[in-house]
């Protein structure tokens, strides 16, 4: 890597050899062919053997029933849910930023265990660590846009915000604590109704200009996974890939993806009430416990700050933003 006036130049990672045998590297942009999609899908189907070889030999030799996983391997949500159904592991742990960003993490823990030998004490089940701002600096943001606004309690900002995606408009979901990683956890997201079919259309047009295989992701209930997905084991941190069960897919075919999976994050009461209310609304409107999530950006990193987000609101065509206790319509 060399940097040119601050930017990062990356050189080829790959040897010739690669190419002779998969083909020339795709550019940013092009079409997608079925060469690209079968050198894609070998390249999983590989990772996932050499993966599970790992998984089970580590499983025997240890004895162990949880096992913990990190590296930016570890983000590889496909193969992550397929762990519990094809090991004998019951637990499993891979925490929110398991790539490298989450070395920092490492050497806190190895300095204050390790080194100070200070005693386990908690554990992380949230990924709500990062920066909060104080709702008189969010509305000195608002006011210097010139914003007009509603300023609503928790639980009204949760029906109101529930009504407006219930309804198939877009919103932006500005609450508490940044996350810590590369997922958007419902606090920096962008939120819309996984009912519809064209919602992937719609998003993409309007505001993530992504790829269209790429799938959005679900966020659930943690009482109501097992309603929805083959699987009831908590994956706060959106890392594992579960299969939506047969007759659900239907009902929420914006969040499903080709092959009838999702990659879903579940959201308990505790960990994240703000979040938990809105979807608990969205259900009580709907029937259904489940909210598009996506990350609160457009070709960009997750935004942070209000005027982060308030700049991406107006650039995007989202049409509603709720940031902290107010509530943005455009």
């Amino acid at each position: 890597m060399t940097f040119e006036e601050g930017s990062p130049e990356i050189g080829t990672m790959y040897s010739e050899k690669f190419v002779e045998t998969f083909g020339e590297a795709r550019v940013p942009g092009a079409p997608l062919t079925e060469q690209h999609q079968n050198v894609a899908a070998s390249l999983q189907a590989m990772l996932e053997e050499a993966e599970f070889a790992l998984v089970r030999r580590l499983q025997r030799d240890t004895g162990q029933s949880a096992l913990c996983m990190a590296g930016g391997v570890a983000l590889n949500s496909a193969f992550n849910g397929k762990i519990l159904p094809s090991t004998p592991f019951t637990d499993i742990y891979i925490q929110p930023a398991a790539n490298d960003a989450g070395t920092a993490l490492g050497v806190c823990y190895y300095i204050y265990h390790h080194v100070l030998g200070r005693p386990r004490r908690y554990v992380m089940t949230a990924a709500y660590t990062g920066p909060r701002y104080r709702t008189d600096e969010i509305a000195q943001a608002l006011d210097r846009r010139g914003f007009a606004y509603q300023r609503l309690d928790g639980d009204a900002l949760a029906q109101r915000a529930a009504q407006i995606v219930a309804g198939g408009d877009v919103l932006g979901w500005f609450q508490g604590r940044m996350e810590w990683g590369p997922r958007a956890l419902g606090n920096r997201s962008i939120i819309a109704d996984p009912r519809r079919a064209d919602m992937k259309d719609i998003l993409n047009a309007r505001i993530k200009h992504r790829e269209a295989f790429r799938p959005f992701a679900p966020s659930v209930l943690l009482e109501a996974v097992g309603d929805y997905f083959d699987q009831t084991y908590p994956d706060p941190f959106m890392v594992k890939v579960y299969n939506v069960l047969p007759e659900k897919r239907a009902e929420i075919p914006a969040v499903t993806h080709v092959d009838g999976t999702g990659r879903l994050q579940t959201v308990d009461r505790d960990a994240n009430p703000r979040y938990w209310a809105l979807i608990a609304a969205f259900r009580d409107l709907t029937g259904v416990p489940v909210v598009l999530n996506t990350s609160f950006n457009d070709n960009e990193p997750i935004v942070c700050t209000p005027d982060d987000a308030i700049e991406c609101f107006l650039r995007t065509r989202m049409d509603a933003l709720a940031i902290d206790d107010f509530l943005v319509q455009k």
